[in-house]
């Protein structure tokens, strides 16, 4: 049972609230690592493992009862238990990069900041069931009325893209704080430009980071 967190050095992930860009992004850095002839995963959350993304459709279901709170914050770190132990430490162990469409920051803003839940009960959980934590994290900003327009603009919404607008605005302002807090690990993203200066300013900050480990 992992207690302290240890930050690994190749765990990339990739965080923003809904319609931020993440996939157009996600598909630059995939190209940016392979570039460089190193082992790479790529993966997602809620997800990740069979296991995981069948949490992911419960969570995100529209046709049961909507979990509540709780239920929600521990699903998402039942699937990130199995997440990390099943594909993200065997990834790691054997030196490959992993890039993450999103990871445990993502319960900080959605299940933490824009549900009310208790953080410190988040950091435990952290700490307890995860007990990683990425080297590098890009933050995709956006304003919510420019991602939400975005992200409704793909077709039906699933349980979360369904919230109303003041849930998004905290969970922007929880990444945003997430951020302000560990500077050496996050850069923040203007995702308002087109997506191809978005994509080409998140592999620049992906390279510089790579050339600082070296």
């Amino acid at each position: 049972m992992a207690m302290t967190l240890a930050t690994q050095p190749r765990l990339v992930t990739l965080e923003g609230g809904e319609g931020a860009g993440k996939s157009t992004v996600l598909a630059a850095l995939r190209e940016e690592i392979a570039a460089r002839g190193d082992g790479l995963v790529c993966t997602r959350e809620p997800g990740g493992t069979p296991l995981a993304e069948q949490i992911r459709g419960l969570l995100l279901d529209t046709h049961h009862e909507p979990p509540t709170a709780d239920t929600e914050l521990l699903l998402m770190f039942a699937a990130r238990a199995q997440h990390v132990a099943e594909t993200i430490a065997p990834a790691l162990a054997r030196g490959a990069w992993v890039l993450s469409d999103r990871f445990t920051d993502a319960s900080y803003a959605y299940q933490g900041a824009a549900r009310g839940g208790d953080v410190g009960f988040i950091a435990d959980l952290e700490r307890r069931v995860v007990g990683i934590v990425p080297g590098l994290t890009l933050l995709l900003d956006v304003p919510v009325d420019v991602g939400l327009q975005r992200a409704r603009g793909r077709g039906a919404a699933d349980r979360i893209e369904g919230e109303r607008e003041d849930f998004f605005e905290r969970v922007r302002e929880g990444y945003l704080a997430r951020a302000a807090a560990e500077p050496h690990r996050f850069r923040v993203i203007d995702a308002t430009r087109p997506i191809e200066a978005v994509a080409a300013a998140a592999r620049a900050h992906l390279r510089d980071y790579m050339a600082g480990l070296a």
